[in-house]
C-alpha cells in the first residue's frame, strides 16, 4: 500500500536532489510526491517535475505551515508523510513509518533523525512547561538514571515511546488525522509550527510517538539558517506556541527552564573555552521576548 509525501521547497534544489535520489534507491514502491514551492529562485521545481512530482507554486512564500496545508489538499492516499527536502533516506524506513501510521491512525509518528555525521539529532522533546523539564538545567543529563534521562531527552530512547513533541522534518500520520488537525495554523509563518501541532494533537487525543528503530538523515536548517539564526523570532514563537496550547503557567515554567539552560551553557562554554556566543544570544533573545510580553492581567489587548 502506498502513501503520500509532502515536501516544501525554498531554494532547496541541492537538498532535494539527494532526497529524491534516496527515495528512488530505498523505497520499494514510489509514493505520491507533492512538492510545494514557496518562491524559490533555483531549479528545485524543474527537478521535482522531472521526478514526476505534483508541484504547487506559492510565489509569495506564505510560510512552511500554509505550504504544508496546501500540499495536503492534493493527497490521494490514507497516510501522509511531511518531509523536509534536507532529509535523506538510508533504507526503507519511510515506508515502514507509513505502515506504522496506517496501523495506529490516532497518533503522529516520527522516526529517529540523524545528523549528517551519524549522531543522534535532538529531534524529540518532552512536553514543555512541566517540572521535569527544569531538571536538565540543574544537573547534567548524563548523570541521570537512564529512565529519567530518556524522559528529559527522549531522542535517546531505544524503543518506541510517546514524546511531548517532535520536529516536523519527518512526520507521518493518517491523512484524515492531519486534515482534522489542520494540520498547521496558516497564520504562523515560521518557527514552532511543529511544537504547536504536536501539542494541539495531544490535547485532541493524538499523541506523538517516536520510533527510534526507524532512521532518517536530516541536515537541518538548510533554509532558515542561510541568513543567520533568528534568535528573537524563535524565542517569541516558542512562547506563543506554548501559551496558546498549554497556557501561561506552562509558558512561565518553560521560560525558567530555557533561561537556566542557556545560562548554564553560556558559562560551561566560556569556562571550557568553547563558543559561548550562541547560548548567550539565545538567552538574550528569551529575555527580550519575556519583556515584550504584557502580563496576563495587564488588560493589554
Amino acid at each position: 500500500m502506498s502513501f503520500s509525501v509532502v515536501v516544501v521547497l525554498h531554494d532547496s534544489e541541492p537538498e532535494l536532489e539527494l532526497l529524491l535520489r534516496s527515495v528512488v534507491t530505498h523505497l520499494p514502491e514510489r509514493p505520491q510526491l507533492i512538492v510545494v514551492d514557496t518562491g524559490s529562485r533555483d531549479g528545485g521545481v524543474a527537478l521535482a517535475t522531472v521526478h514526476g512530482a505534483e508541484v504547487i507554486t506559492l510565489p509569495d512564500n506564505p510560510g512552511f505551515g500554509a505550504a504544508c496545508n496546501a500540499g495536503l489538499e492534493l493527497v490521494r492516499h490514507d497516510v501522509t508523510v511531511l518531509l523536509n527536502p534536507d532529509c535523506e533516506l538510508l533504507d526503507p524506513a519511510l515506508a515502514l513509518l507509513a505502515d506504522v501510521a496506517r496501523a495506529f491512525p490516532r497518533a503522529l509518528h516520527a522516526p529517529r533523525l540523524l545528523n549528517p555525521d551519524g549522531t543522534i539529532q535532538r529531534s524529540a522533546h518532552p512536553r514543555p512547561g512541566t517540572a521535569g523539564t527544569l531538571l536538565p538545567a540543574f544537573l547534567p543529563t548524563a548523570l541521570l538514571p537512564w529512565t529519567m534521562r530518556v524522559r528529559v531527552e527522549p531522542y535517546f530512547a531505544l524503543g518506541s515511546r510517546t514524546v511531548g513533541w517532535a520536529i516536523a522534518a519527518c512526520l507521518a500520520a493518517a491523512t484524515a488525522t492531519l486534515r482534522q488537525l489542520g494540520p498547521f495554523d496558516p497564520a504562523v509563518h515560521l518557527y514552532a509550527e511543529d511544537m504547536e501541532l504536536c501539542l494541539r494533537a495531544r490535547a485532541a487525543g493524538f499523541p506523538t510517538l517516536l520510533h527510534p528503530m526507524l532512521r532518517v538523515r536530516h541536515a537541518g536548517g538548510h533554509a532558515t539558517l542561510r541568513d543567520g539564526e533568528e534568535y528573537d523570532a524563535i524565542a517569541r514563537r516558542r512562547r506563543e506556541a506554548i501559551a496558546h496550547t498549554l497556557g501561561d503557567r506552562a509558558m512561565a515554567v518553560d521560560d525558567v527552564a530555557q533561561g537556566l539552560t542557556f545560562a548554564g551553557r553560556t558559562v560551561a562554554h566560556a569556562l571550557g573555552r568553547g563558543d559561548a556566543k550562541r547560548p548567550f544570544k539565545q538567552l538574550r533573545a528569551l529575555q527580550r521576548a519575556v519583556r515584550a510580553t504584557p502580563p496576563p492581567d495587564s488588560g493589554t489587548p
